[in-house]
């Protein structure tokens, strides 16, 4: 008599690094009947589901009491008058809802999402926990642009964003702006002759500081007045853009963030490494370029508008897979949009303390607060040595 040994499928048990876990399932047939709905298949939707509508609610909450705090508070229900296009009992909140506050919630927002949608492409492309959408120098890259403005033109007097070079406030975003355009034509240049994606990033990380020697050695030469100015902008802002910084800033988060949701399935194929995603039929070299195009373009809005800001790109893509328990890049993203901007507004929040005139640094805030949290977060939950290796 023969006995046949029915191996489970890998895909039956739960494993954040399994981008497709639900594609390789059994089928109905092969599983018990009566643990259907307590399968992980069953659950680990709803779970996603969860963390998703949990993720919007607190959004939408954070984004309203963003608006509502400040040095002047403004009633909630005035808030949200003003959102959906009514008048305030009083004009002054009116006023500092659509003209000061509603654009500080709307880049903290877009910031957000920009920056951790990034760190998903990074650390994925790389296949690295310490990835983040700096790695290639894009930061370092607009900080010399704007050193360089900093330095070499006159004008500045009082605040980095007044009259520079003639150009005002525009002449700050552009600096950035070509010089983080600068960098990213300089490592897609390279990458045509580097097949390894960790050798790409070391180019990065070496390009990156290059550019900060750079700086620094334009800094000795600077102002100190100018210096210190830079140094402000270095320590990251979301209160300092206006409606038409946020006319040009949000449809190129937008392709950046759209770019990120149509490569969710290259992304997928890169998880088990290039040699794997070559053998599924997928052109690495052409997906690398896209999700370095779109990693720059997040990475660089963000840096040219609020100046570099850290933890957000770093953290928030592992604190996500960690809540979702997965790895695959159609839930990973829109997960990490939501996540980004609930943070991003949390730190905005703390930034600026109710009642009080005082702006802390938002870097400060993001490192000081978030660090201990997602390190706790992290040892804490059972799945968080796969969140952070996958």
């Amino acid at each position: 008599m023969t006995t046949h040994k029915t191996t489970p499928p890998a895909a039956a048990t739960p494993d954040a690094a399994t981008p497709d876990a639900e594609a390789v399932a059994p089928t109905p047939a092969a599983q018990p009947a009566a643990a259907a709905p307590d399968t992980p298949q069953a659950v680990r939707p709803r779970r996603r589901l969860a963390v998703v509508l949990t993720l919007a609610a607190g959004t939408a909450a954070l984004f309203v009491l963003t608006i509502a705090t400040g040095s002047h508070p403004v009633p909630v229900t005035e808030v949200v008058r003003v959102l959906f296009g009514g008048t305030a009992g009083d004009p002054r909140w009116t006023v500092i809802v659509e003209e000061v506050r509603l654009p500080r919630a709307l880049t903290a927002v877009a910031v957000g999402a920009a920056l951790a949608v990034a760190g998903v492409q990074m650390q994925t492309l790389f296949r690295n926990a310490l990835a983040d959408p700096f790695s290639l120098g894009v930061s370092s890259g607009a900080s010399m642009g704007v050193a360089a403005v900093v330095v070499g033109t006159g004008g500045v007097a009082g605040s980095f964003t007044g009259d520079l070079a003639g150009l005002g406030r525009v002449g700050v975003i552009l600096a950035a702006s070509l010089g983080a355009a600068a960098v990213l034509a300089l490592v897609l240049l390279l990458s045509r002759w580097v097949r390894s994606a960790v050798t790409l990033l070391v180019i990065g990380v070496m390009i990156g500081s290059a550019a900060t020697a750079v700086v620094s050695v334009m800094l000795v030469y600077a102002q100190p007045e100018r210096a210190q100015q830079f140094v402000m902008w270095g320590l990251g802002s979301f209160s300092s853009t206006t409606w038409p910084d946020l006319h040009v800033m949000l449809p190129v988060i937008g392709a950046g963030l759209l770019t990120a949701l149509l490569t969710a399935k290259r992304l997928n194929s890169l998880l088990l490494g290039e040699d794997y995603a070559r053998t599924m039929g997928l052109n690495v070299r052409r997906s690398r370029d896209l999700a370095l195009l779109g990693t720059s373009l997040l990475a660089g809005a963000a840096t040219a508008f609020c100046g570099p800001i850290a933890f957000l790109g770093l953290a928030v893509p592992h604190l996500t897979r960690v809540a979702l328990g997965t790895s695959d890049h159609r839930a990973l993203i829109p997960a990490s949009m939501l996540a980004g901007a609930f943070l991003a507004l949390a730190c905005a929040l703390l930034s600026q303390p109710p009642g009080s005139d005082s702006v802390l640094p938002l870097n400060a805030i993001t490192s000081l607060f978030g660090a201990p949290v997602v390190i706790t977060f992290l040892i804490r939950s059972r799945r968080g040595v796969q969140g952070v290796a996958s």
